[in-house]
């Protein structure tokens, strides 16, 4: 399987480091408000990922982790649970936003049961014992609002700080930077942990013989995290464009200061941003979506799941209303050519079972191999769906038919198989209207399709009986 690499810029050829088994590491959500639309698409991504890299038989170990303490997380929770005690104010906070996203991730496909959530406030001990290596290592130092990672001391080890990107005068600066919301993409010490400011919630550290309680940083959680669960290297961290720098460039530089290999994880992969209508998304410019607002306007979850499939992951999507009503036509297009699971035909249609093994592999997985190339994958299995539902599925190769949607289902995550046959009152109304067409009794037939109509069925005729599917 080959893909992109963003720390060598090219595409290469993938394999686990243990060769049986993927790890993958994918940043989660910071819980404190809703997930748009853009974060959303990242996780896509990541769901998109996982089901691509078991194609080769190979294990996957898949963790994700909810940022539930940080600057915004601490400011909103007293801001909406001013007289509770701070730490209880972020959980309850945290608590709520944490079940809706899992809610979000299950309505746009994503499967989250093979997944393992880590709370960045259920590992503050392993980011603790981090920094307190780090410092003594020589690669941190105190200062009065907290401890920070040194650049310079990184750099001197003989590391390069820039793995990802290249760094310029542009981006490059002597400042420190205390706080979790970035300014401006610009190189700084940046703080691993922070001195408790006023009811701000804390946790105990001693270091270098200070009292130093207060919090994390937003960078060393993600070290941390990913450690513990996946170990050092792992195969792949993946999370959004934004994140290179510099998220990502700083979690590289804590977790490999004090070791000899510079590798965090043998791939880091990055997904491109969601535009809104051909600009970049922000509350301000009032283009900020979220999947309840895709709901409200009456648009399937799996609609925009699709959507985002249509781009490559390492492109912008552009998405608009227009855009997203395609894309729930396609997805509705699929679904009906999907329904013809329940009503194969007693007829030779020219179709082979063995024919289907072969679609699989030509439309599916050729190019999900080649750096996941989702819009050519759509592109194949809408040709095909479309002559399915032109020609139909002879009941002689049912089972691979099912066996292609499930392949489709598998990899994509879009649940087209996923509705049940009609009903046996509905199946005799079908025939009912189908002995009225042929009495010529159009009233009655006009009747019968209303009918089914109204009950979510539409009918269309064939040279080999009436086809039904779901509206």
């Amino acid at each position: 399987m080959d893909l992109y690499n963003t720390l060598t810029r090219s595409v290469t050829t993938f394999t686990p480091v243990d060769g049986e088994t993927v790890r993958i590491y994918s940043c989660g959500p910071t819980v404190y408000d809703h997930a748009h639309i853009g974060n959303l698409s990242a996780y896509i991504f990541a769901d998109t990922l996982h089901r691509a890299v078991q194609l080769p038989g190979w294990k996957v170990e898949h963790a994700m982790n909810y940022t539930d303490v940080d600057d915004k997380t601490i400011r909103r929770s007293q801001e909406l649970y001013p007289d509770d005690e701070p730490r209880q104010a972020l959980h309850k906070l945290t608590d709520h936003y944490i079940e809706l996203f899992l809610q979000d991730m299950a309505s746009i496909g994503n499967d989250t049961a093979d997944l393992t959530f880590v709370r960045a406030t259920d590992t503050i001990e392993d980011m603790k014992e981090l920094i307190t290596r780090l410092y003594d290592g020589g690669f941190a130092y105190i200062a009065d609002d907290g401890v920070y990672f040194s650049i310079d001391a990184y750099r001197r080890s003989g590391k390069t700080y820039g793995q990802l990107l290249e760094l310029t005068n542009s981006n490059t600066s002597s400042e420190r930077i205390q706080n979790d919301e970035y300014d401006k993409e610009s190189v700084h010490d940046f703080a691993l942990w922070k001195v408790q400011k006023g009811t701000e919630p804390a946790w105990d550290l001693q270091l270098g013989g200070k009292d130093l309680s207060g919090r994390p940083g937003w960078h060393i959680e993600c070290s941390a995290m990913s450690r513990l669960v996946l170990g050092q290297p792992f195969d792949i961290h993946t999370g959004g464009i934004d994140l290179v720098f510099p998220h990502h460039e700083n979690e590289i530089a804590q977790s490999t200061a004090l070791e000899g290999d510079p590798l965090m994880a043998q791939f880091f992969m990055h997904n491109d941003h969601i535009l809104i209508d051909g600009k970049k998304m922000s509350k301000s410019a009032h283009n900020f979506f979220t999947l309840e607002d895709i709901v409200t306007k009456g648009y399937d979850p799996l609609a925009f799941r699709l959507l985002v499939l249509q781009g490559h992951y390492r492109s912008p999507v552009n998405f608009t209303w227009e855009n997203l009503e395609a894309a729930q036509n396609r997805l509705r297009n699929w679904q009906a050519a999907a329904a013809l699971r329940w009503q194969a035909v007693d007829a030779d249609l020219g179709d082979t079972e063995a024919s289907y093994v072969g679609l699989i592999d030509s439309d599916v997985y050729s190019p999900m191999f080649i750096d996941l190339n989702t819009p050519q994958v759509l592109a194949n299995i809408s040709q095909r769906f479309t002559k399915f539902s032109e020609n139909l599925v002879s009941q002689s190769v049912i089972d691979g038919f099912v066996e292609y949607l499930e392949v489709v289902d598998s990899l994509l995550g879009l649940n087209i198989s996923s509705q049940s046959d009609i009903n046996s009152e509905q199946k005799q109304l079908i025939q009912d209207r189908q002995q009225a067409r042929l009495n010529k009794d159009w009233p009655r037939s006009d009747e019968i399709r209303d009918t089914l109509l109204a009950q979510g069925l539409a009918v269309r005729d064939t040279p080999h009986g009436s086809i039904w599917h779901r509206v």
